[in-house]
């Protein structure tokens, strides 16, 4: 069971994650062969000040 887990700052709409988990399942049903009820997607939106690049989060642009 392939399982993708994506971090992602908030602000998608619900209509971008539908056509997100939808084309990331094709790929990886067309990729490793395998059912699309096998595929589980799990999105996880972290906060730009639970997040940091180079020392600096990005929240502080």
């Amino acid at each position: 069971m392939p399982v993708l887990r994506v971090e992602m700052h908030p602000g998608r709409t619900i209509e971008q994650k539908r056509d997100f988990v939808r084309a990331a399942t094709k790929a990886v049903v067309e990729t490793l062969v395998c059912p699309p009820e096998s595929v589980e997607i799990i999105i996880t939106e972290v906060p730009k000040d639970a997040w940091a690049v180079a020392g600096k989060l990005k929240s502080d642009g």
